[in-house]
């Protein structure tokens, strides 16, 4: 029987998961060439790969999706004053340690999606700004995430809101962090997504499981833009094959599982609901579930407590599920939930009428972690 990962029972992020048996075996078999001079073959293969999977020229692998996140957008950007409008729960604005604004002077402007779910074209154009008002940073980059707090942003209006960027001459950045999940999901081709895009980030760390690294692709003559500013910025990495292929077998053995991965956390929301009237803030459409609080009648800090002590590890009321969850951690997570739901019913905790919560998501802050 294989040994659990240290993220077996770990429900924080899939952040969380560790390299596995066959990663680590084709690490010690990787190429040690050097990467700032584009020498590692592993590497090498990894970016080329990446970019076919996403339709475009060429890649660039960097140490996190921060950083390709930021390097993608700075290589958009040229004088101030410039903005970019995204999500305001995107993970560039809410997670990324002020990057736009140390690194690329630039404004955001967040946008929240009135559908409470994913920005629409009728927000963004609500939103954008143009060169009319000289008090104003006008909008240079419209940035997108998909999937945001798990959840699965349409094609169909990922499709008219290039169509308008292009129309006012506005880029387009994806932070496809896990847009691996939407693909594997939907059924749609990465490079389908991608097409509408000038840029975008492909994590590799997160889902799909790779100790390290991320993937930025695009045009090739904005791919050497990148590969300069993240010299720049200490991201050049010299022996990168260790990493890279670790990556690749991620590719191979990884996204093949992420729909299982999925099932198993709409069955648990399902089971939650039925079971305990503890409801999803809004339906899963992948690998995340944020416990509704309030209209469940759920004393979070209860729970994460009940949790705790089963041996789970939990954040709040976002429970993310990955590869390496283990059936014995899922059936603790639904006796925790009972205990917790028991026990807040106990302290005279009711579940809120749906007219009196305010529609959209409670817990933002970590929507994109």
């Amino acid at each position: 029987m294989s040994k659990l990962s240290a993220a077996a029972y770990d429900f924080r992020s899939d952040t969380f998961t560790t390299p596995t048996k066959s990663m680590l075996e084709a690490m010690l078999t990787a190429s040690q060439g050097d990467d700032v001079y584009e020498e590692d073959t592993d590497t090498n293969d990894l970016q080329a790969r990446v970019a076919k999977i996403a339709g475009k020229e060429a890649g660039a692998f960097m140490v996190s999706g921060t950083m390709s996140n930021q390097i993608a957008l700075r290589c958009h950007l040229y004088q101030p004053p410039h903005s970019i409008l995204c999500d305001h729960r995107a993970h560039v604005y809410t997670c990324e340690a002020a990057g736009l604004a140390v690194l690329s002077q630039a404004m955001v402007t967040p946008v929240i999606p009135s559908n409470g779910v994913y920005l629409t074209l009728e927000d963004i154009k609500s939103k954008i700004i143009d060169y009319e008002d000289i008090h104003v940073a006008p909008t240079k980059v419209i940035s997108l995430e998909n999937t945001l707090g798990g959840s699965i942003m349409p094609l169909e209006e990922i499709k008219r809101i290039s169509e308008y960027a292009r129309s006012i001459n506005v880029k387009m950045h994806l932070d496809g962090a896990r847009l691996w999940h939407a693909s594997a999901e939907t059924g749609i081709p990465m490079a389908e997504y991608c097409k509408y895009f000038d840029s975008i980030s492909l994590c590799l760390s997160k889902g799909m499981g790779a100790p390290v690294g991320s993937v930025l692709v695009a045009d090739a003559a904005y791919i050497k833009k990148a590969r300069w500013i993240r010299k720049q910025q200490g991201g050049g990495i010299r022996q990168s094959g260790l990493l890279a292929t670790a990556a690749n077998v991620a590719i191979d053995e990884v996204f093949p599982l992420l729909v299982s991965t999925h099932k198993l956390a709409k069955e648990t929301a399902k089971f939650l609901e039925e079971n305990y009237g503890v409801k999803p803030e809004i339906p899963v459409d992948t690998s995340f579930i944020f416990l509704d609080a309030k209209r469940s009648g759920l004393d979070i800090s209860i729970f994460k407590e009940e949790g705790e002590k089963r041996g789970l590890k939990l954040f709040d009321n976002r429970l993310v599920f990955h590869h390496q969850i283990c059936p014995e951690a899922v059936e603790l997570l639904k006796e925790s939930i009972k205990v917790a739901v028991e026990r807040s019913r106990a302290n005279g905790l009711k579940p809120a009428d749906d007219a009196s919560v305010v529609s959209g998501r409670t817990s933002y802050g970590a929507a994109t972690l």
